[in-house]
C-alpha cells in the first residue's frame, strides 16, 4: 500500500553540503556537452542527417547537444509504432503502469541535480526555478501513479441495480502526442506524459526545439525503467512539419500541448477535422498563456505585496504562462507601491545562473524571444512610463539577457497590458478603487492566473465570485501551484482549463465505459 502523497521537498541551497552537491552536477552534466541524439521510435534509434542544436542561452556559442530533426515520414512512422505498441500496452494492468512511474521518481529523486543542472544550461533556469521544476516533475510521478489506480475502476460510484451487476472503468484513449514547452522543459512534459502512460496510452513526445535534452534525458529515465518499445517514442523536429504531421495524422486520438495561443489555436482546428480513417474526434488537452494580473487595494499589506509582484512578474525572467505581468494598484497606494516594487527589483542578480544560486535572473531563452521582447519593450516606451530597465545587458559572451523591465501608469487597453510578452515585462496600472482593478483584471481574452491582496474580507469575497481564473491566490504570489494542492489550468484563451495536478486530470486521457452484466 503506497503511503499518502507529499510534495517533494525544495533544496535549501543555504547549506554548504547542498550547493556542493549542486555544484558537482553542473560538471557531471557539462562534460556530457556535444552528443548526438537519434530519434527512438520504437526499438529503432535513428541517428539523422538533418540535425539542430540546443544551446546555453547564457553563452550562445557552447552547443549542448546536436538532436536529429525528423520529418514527416518520420511522424508517420511514429504512429504506426505507437498504435502497434498500444495494442497491447492497453490491457497492462494498472498498477503494473503505476510502478513505471514509482521507479521513475525514484531515480529521478536520486539525480534530481543533474535534471535540475541540465535545465540550468538549457533554458536558463536559475538553481532555484530549477530545482522546483525538478521537483515538480516528481509530485507528477507519485501523484498520478495514485491517481490512476484510484479512477481506473470507479464501479463503487454507481448505484446499486437489483439483478445486474454494473461497472465504469476508465479506458485509454489510444495514440496520443505531447508537445510541450521550453519553460518548464521537466516538469510539464513529466505532467503530460505520464498521466498519458499510466492511463494506458501509447505517446510521442515531441520537444520544445529549445530544450530537447532536458527531454531526451526524461525519456530516458522511463527507458531504463524497462518500458516497452513503442509505449513513448521521441521525435525531435519541427513542429510545422513533424509536429503538425502527427497533429493531422488520423491514427492519433489525442493531442496534450502547452505553449502560445497561436500554436494552440492552430491545433484546435487542425485536430477538429476528420480525414479519411480517422473513426474518432480527437482530444485537445490546451494550456495556451495568460497575461496574469496582481491586484493591490488600500487594506493590503504593501511590503507583501510588492515582494509578491517582483516574485511573479521575474521570476525566470517572466517566462512562464503564469507571470503576473499585470499589477493593478488602486490609487491611493499606487506610488508607494510602485516605488517599493522598483526598489525591489533592483535588487535581482542577473548573469549566467551556471555561476551559482545568488544570481535571481538568468537569459531568455534564445535569439528570436529576446527580439520579440525587445519589440514589446519598444511599444511599452510609448504605453507608460519607463520606470527601469529597457535595454539589453551586454556580455562578453553574447549571452541573451534582458534586465526586468517596469513601466508605469499604463492603460488598460496598451498592448503591453493585453498581450503576452512571455519576458521580464511589467505593467503597472492605476485603478479608481477595488471594483475598477477587478474589471481591468478580467479585461483581457486571457484568464489563467490572478492574485489579490487585500485585508478586506468582503473583497476577497468578491475575488473569488468575480476574479474570472483558473488558479486565483489570496494575499500571495500568481506563480508556484504545487501538484495535488493548486490544480492548475485557465480559463477563455488560456486553454482547456485541464487542472493539471488536480484529481480529474487523467480523466481527460481516457474514456468510461460502462458495463452491465444481468444476472
Amino acid at each position: 500500500m503506497l503511503p499518502p502523497f507529499r510534495t517533494e521537498p525544495f533544496t535549501d541551497f543555504s547549506k554548504p553540503e547542498n550547493e556542493a552537491a549542486f555544484r558537482a552536477a553542473l560538471e557531471k552534466v557539462k562534460a556530457e556537452m556535444g552528443r548526438s541524439f537519434p530519434l527512438v521510435i520504437g526499438d529503432r534509434r535513428l541517428l539523422l542527417d538533418q540535425t539542430f542544436t540546443s544551446i546555453n542561452p547564457s553563452r550562445p556559442s557552447e552547443v549542448l547537444g546536436i538532436f536529429s530533426k525528423g520529418d514527416v515520414s518520420h511522424a508517420d512512422m511514429a504512429v504506426a509504432t505507437a498504435l502497434e505498441a498500444f495494442k497491447t500496452w492497453q490491457y497492462t494492468s494498472v498498477a503494473d503502469r503505476a510502478r513505471y512511474l514509482l521507479r521513475a521518481a525514484t531515480e529521478l529523486r536520486r539525480r534530481k541535480h543533474e535534471f535540475s543542472a541540465t535545465m540550468v544550461l538549457e533554458v536558463g533556469k536559475s538553481w532555484v526555478e530549477a530545482d522546483a521544476d525538478t521537483a515538480e516533475a516528481i509530485d507528477f510521478m507519485e501523484y498520478y501513479a495514485r491517481q490512476a489506480m484510484r479512477v481506473a475502476d470507479s464501479s463503487h460510484l454507481l448505484v446499486p441495480n437489483p439483478g445486474e451487476q454494473v461497472g465504469l472503468y476508465y479506458i485509454p484513449l489510444g495514440v496520443g502526442i505531447v508537445i510541450p514547452p521550453w519553460n518548464f522543459p521537466l516538469a510539464i512534459p513529466t505532467g503530460m506524459l505520464t498521466a498519458a502512460l499510466v492511463a494506458g496510452n501509447a505517446v510521442i513526445l515531441k520537444p520544445a526545439q529549445p530544450s530537447p535534452w532536458v527531454a531526451w534525458k526524461l525519456c530516458e529515465l522511463f527507458w531504463n525503467q524497462g518500458l516497452p518499445p513503442g509505449v513513448l517514442n521521441f521525435v525531435s523536429g519541427p513542429g510545422s512539419s513533424t509536429g503538425a504531421q502527427m497533429v493531422a495524422h488520423p491514427k492519433t486520438r489525442f493531442i496534450a500541448f502547452t505553449g502560445s495561443r497561436d500554436v494552440g489555436l492552430n491545433i484546435f482546428e487542425q485536430a477538429s477535422k476528420v480525414p479519411p480513417g480517422q473513426i474518432w474526434l480527437k482530444r485537445t488537452i490546451l494550456e495556451m498563456g495568460g497575461k496574469d494580473a496582481v491586484v493591490v487595494d488600500e487594506t493590503a499589506d504593501l511590503e507583501a505585496a510588492a515582494q509578491g509582484i517582483v516574485a511573479g512578474a521575474f521570476g525566470f525572467q517572466g517566462q512562464k504562462c503564469s507571470a503576473g505581468s499585470r499589477a493593478i494598484i488602486v490609487g491611493d497606494v499606487y506610488d508607494q507601491v510602485a516605488n517599493r516594487v522598483v526598489d525591489l527589483t533592483r535588487k535581482l542578480q542577473i548573469g549566467a545562473p551556471d555561476i551559482g544560486p545568488h544570481i535571481d535572473m538568468g537569459p531568455v531563452v534564445n535569439l528570436d524571444s529576446m527580439q520579440k521582447i525587445m519589440g514589446y519593450i519598444e511599444v511599452g516606451t510609448q504605453e507608460g512610463e519607463l520606470l527601469l530597465g529597457g535595454s539589453p545587458v551586454e556580455t562578453a559572451e553574447g549571452g541573451y539577457f534582458l534586465p526586468p523591465t517596469i513601466f508605469g501608469d499604463v492603460t488598460s487597453n496598451a498592448r503591453i497590458a493585453q498581450e503576452e510578452i512571455f519576458g521580464p515585462v511589467l505593467a503597472l496600472m492605476r485603478a479608481r478603487d477595488y471594483d475598477d482593478a477587478l474589471d481591468i483584471a478580467n479585461g483581457t481574452e486571457y484568464g489563467l492566473t490572478g492574485a489579490v491582496y487585500s485585508h478586506d474580507r468582503a473583497r476577497l469575497e468578491q475575488a473569488r465570485r468575480e476574479f474570472h481564473v483558473g488558479n486565483l491566490y489570496l494575499n500571495r504570489k500568481c506563480t508556484g501551484a504545487l501538484v495535488g494542492i493548486h490544480p492548475f489550468g485557465g480559463f477563455n484563451m488560456s486553454g482547456t482549463d485541464s487542472k493539471t495536478g488536480g484529481p480529474d486530470y487523467l480523466l481527460l486521457y481516457t474514456q468510461a465505459k460502462s458495463v452491465a452484466e444481468r444476472l
